[in-house]
C-alpha cells in the first residue's frame, strides 16, 4: 500500500470532533502527509458569496455566527499543528462539499466521524455515510460513542 499524502479531516464541532482529528493527525505524521482541516457551514444563511463557497479566514465580516465559526476552526488547526493555510471553511451542504474539496485538492484520504446510527436516521443517511460512498479517494470513519 502507498503512503498517503493529501488527508482531509472534516469537523462539524460536536464534542467529538478532536477525536476524529487527533486520529487524522497520528495519520498524517505516520504518512508525512499534509493534512487539512475542513469545516463546511450549512446552518448559516451566507447571502452574499462573491468568492464562491469557500470563505476567506482573513477577512473580517459583519456576521458574528460567521466570525465564531472562522475562530473555532483556526484554534483547532492551531492544536493540530494544522496551518491556516490548510484550514478551510465553506458554506454548503456537508456530504457535497467534502467530496468537491477532496477532488480539488487530491486528497487521499478523508477522515470522518460516525455515530453509527440505526433506525430511522440510518434511512435518511449521514454525512459520513454519504462521503464514503461518493469520495474518489479512501475515507477513514471514526466510530464515535454518544
Amino acid at each position: 500500500m502507498d503512503n498517503y499524502g493529501h488527508i482531509l479531516v472534516a469537523v462539524d464541532y460536536s464534542h467529538h470532533c478532536r477525536i476524529v482529528a487527533e486520529k487524522a493527525r497520528q495519520l498524517a505524521s505516520l504518512h508525512q502527509a499534509q493534512l487539512s482541516l475542513l469545516h463546511v457551514l450549512d446552518n448559516i444563511p451566507m447571502p452574499q458569496m462573491q468568492y464562491g463557497t469557500i470563505i476567506p479566514l482573513d477577512e473580517l465580516s459583519d456576521n458574528a455566527l460567521l466570525e465564531a465559526e472562522k475562530t473555532k476552526l483556526i484554534e483547532l488547526g492551531k492544536d493540530l499543528g494544522i496551518s491556516k493555510d490548510n484550514c478551510q471553511l465553506v458554506w454548503g451542504m456537508p456530504k457535497r462539499e467534502i467530496t468537491l474539496f477532496a477532488d480539488r485538492k487530491d486528497v487521499d484520504l478523508i477522515v470522518v466521524g460516525s455515530h453509527g446510527r440505526h433506525g430511522l436516521a440510518l434511512l435518511l443517511g449521514s454525512t459520513a455515510n454519504a462521503v464514503l460512498h461518493h469520495a474518489h479517494c479512501d475515507v477513514l470513519s471514526v466510530r464515535l460513542k454518544d
